[in-house]
């Protein structure tokens, strides 16, 4: 039976504006896999408005290993989901929102091409910064299979970022990750955390969108995969993330 991306790309999209979680798709979709899924997200992206972005998911070797995948997933970063830095994260808006520190990178040229490598990624990037990343899936408890994922857009809800700086120089392998919440220390991570190397993982969406004649273009921002475990967050908690040598992006929630 024809998979109706239409049909499911609404059921996610009515989700957002009601702010309500729903069931995984495939729980009534027994057949979605992850075709199915970047289609419906196809959808989703057709309607989102001006896109500055992408965005990478279970780019952990640890992730994909518990979630029995070998690769990550990527979604879009529509314009209308960035918060400005010192711009709180208005909780009300969303409905299940965690955050997670990411690596970014902001391209400072077009970058496309089925043999796209880690190298290729950083002398293609004007910058690296710190980020965060507030997933919301649409999902009740954050339940899904990959495909779910996918159609979800990779639970995009908002993004920060922070100020760029010069990827010369800088091993993101190596990088220490400091996640705080109301000041206490709730995770670390390096840089590698992400495919091995950050960059590494675009490399393999770059690869992977060039099937489809798509690529990166001179100023996308790219999230390169979350680094530690995602917090909830609530009105009235602070998020903090510092990254070594990127520097350090701090986001209020009410």
């Amino acid at each position: 039976m024809a998979i109706n991306t239409s049909d499911l790309a609404a059921r996610l999209s009515k989700a957002v504006a009601d702010r309500t979680a729903i069931d995984q798709l495939s729980d009534e979709v027994p057949d979605l896999d992850l075709a199915a899924g970047y289609a419906v997200q196809r959808v989703l992206r057709d309607a989102a408005g001006p896109l500055v972005g992408w965005k990478l998911g279970v780019t952990s070797r640890a992730k994909q290993a518990q979630v029995g995948v070998s690769s990550p997933v990527f979604g879009f970063l529509a314009g209308a989901n960035a918060l400005d830095l010192g711009e709180p994260l208005d909780t009300s808006a969303l409905i299940q929102p965690r955050c997670e520190p990411e690596i970014v990178f902001v391209l400072g040229r077009d970058l496309a091409g089925a043999h796209v490598t880690a190298a290729d990624v950083i002398a293609a990037s004007s910058g690296v910064a710190v980020g965060i990343e507030v997933l919301d899936s649409r999902y009740r408890d954050y339940r899904f299979t990959m495909a779910d994922v996918v159609a979800d857009n990779t639970s995009a809800g908002r993004f920060v970022v922070g100020t760029p700086v010069p990827p010369a120089g800088i091993d993101l392998r190596l990088v220490g990750v400091v996640l705080e919440k109301n000041g206490e220390v709730v995770a670390t991570a390096s840089g590698a955390a992400s495919l091995g190397h950050p960059a590494a993982a675009v490399a393999w969406m770059v690869r992977t969108m060039a099937a489809d004649g798509e690529g990166l273009r001179a100023g996308d921002v790219v999230l390169s995969g979350g680094l530690t475990a995602a917090v909830p967050v609530a009105p009235g908690d602070v998020v903090v993330a510092s990254i070594d040598r990127l520097g350090t992006v701090e986001l209020g929630c009410r």
